[in-house]
């Protein structure tokens, strides 16, 4: 293997970023028909980059890249080739993504990367990985180094078509206003920017959907669970989380006291 996984996750993000921001910016295709038509090249060029790469791993992808065998095998790729579908056809929004991550038997996700082609970044983590996570205009956070609190007002982030009827009660114990915002890739890497304090998620959720996120999350030092606090768990024979907590250590245990209030 010539590239390190972490620099597999990173350049086929990049390069999926890439293609989706051609198409996007192609004549003649808008709305859910972009949004399809995005998904589908997206997941084509990371299901031949895998197989050219990686070709003895095993695939889970949203768009139905899966390798029959994968409940056996000790190396999987998650991806999302496409996160946030709906906003990324809609002129102007940028909270869409895409999700590459490598899970291991006995390890979890080992190697994550999200790009996030509209604002130029890629975020790139794992275990076993210095690199931690990388930020816009090439600066590199060591791995498990966050970012201090964010200053000034609060924000915890949820979904912008399923929010928690629980989200108001949650963001006031930690002093919180509650902010909407698509693709679970770009909540998450809005608290590692410190836009945001937390992202809480409890609408239900597919392991493609969180596996990169929190991949580079822990990478960088960010708390990540369910909302009970139960650690996550990929790679299962039915794919399905229900529920999703990124958030700055600060307010973990504040967060976690709280959904276990009012959740």
């Amino acid at each position: 293997m010539s590239r390190s996984d972490l620099e597999v996750a990173a350049a086929l993000a990049e390069e999926a970023g890439r293609l989706l921001l051609d198409l996007r910016a192609a004549p003649g295709l808008t709305g859910p028909e972009l949004g399809a038509r995005g998904d589908a090249e997206s997941n084509a060029l990371l299901l031949r980059r895998l197989a050219a790469e990686r070709p003895d791993d095993a695939v889970l992808s949203e768009e139905g890249g899966t390798s029959a065998d994968r409940s056996r095998a000790d190396r999987v790729w998650i991806v999302d080739p496409l996160d946030g579908t709906r906003e990324y056809a809609m002129p102007g929004r940028d909270d869409w993504a895409v999700h590459v991550a490598l899970w291991e038997r006995g390890r979890e996700i080992t190697a994550a990367a999200v790009a996030q082609p509209a604002l130029g970044a890629v975020y790139a983590g794992g275990a076993g990985y210095a690199g931690g996570a990388v930020y816009p205009g090439g600066a590199v956070y060591p791995g498990g180094t966050v970012a201090a609190a964010p200053a000034g007002p609060r924000v915890l982030l949820v979904s912008d078509s399923r929010p928690p009827p629980f989200a108001a009660d949650v963001a006031a114990a930690i002093g919180a206003e509650v902010r909407p915002m698509g693709s679970a890739g770009a909540k998450a890497m809005a608290v590692l920017r410190g836009e945001a304090i937390a992202y809480v998620h409890a609408g239900g959720q597919w392991e493609w959907d969180s596996a990169a996120p929190v991949g580079v999350a822990l990478a960088a030092g960010l708390h990540a669970s369910r909302i009970d606090g139960a650690a996550l768990a990929y790679n299962s024979a039915h794919p399905y989380l229900p529920d999703l907590l990124i958030c700055h250590p600060s307010v973990a245990a504040a967060l976690l006291a709280a959904l276990a209030r009012h959740s």
